[in-house]
């Protein structure tokens, strides 16, 4: 049987420390949309390539693995331009010129008025 595509727009997070990709998913999925998990970049390469319906993909900047967040970031828009992008962190600013076209930031800590607003944004604008 092959993958069941989501009538809802999914969102991808992408995030390495456990508790805070926990608390990510949440509020997503509070907001009405599916929610797929990665803990690497790595990961959500493969998720990517394997899925067809995935709208946002939501990742963290900093990361072990073989790309960061950024990185994570252009390959998606090379790979796949039509997803849409929001990058976060807690640590680290980041300038528009730093994401892809049509990229956003969200500077951690985020609440779930900001992810959705973002999400929904972004999901309108597609």
């Amino acid at each position: 049987m092959g993958l069941v595509e989501s009538k809802r727009p999914v969102v991808l997070v992408v995030e390495d420390e456990f508790l805070l990709r926990m608390d990510a998913v949440d509020m997503i999925r509070d907001a009405g949309f599916d929610v797929i998990e990665a803990a690497n970049a790595d990961q959500a390469i493969e998720i990517l390539e394997a899925r067809r319906d995935i709208t946002v993909v939501f990742t963290d900047i900093q990361m072990p693995g073989s790309m960061d967040g950024l990185r994570l970031a252009r390959a998606v828009r090379g790979r796949w331009p039509p997803i849409k992008i929001v990058a976060t962190s807690g640590h680290i600013g980041v300038r528009e010129a730093d994401l892809p076209e049509g990229g956003r930031f969200l500077p951690k800590p985020y609440s779930p008025i900001q992810v959705t607003g973002v999400l929904r944004e972004l999901i309108a604008g597609a």
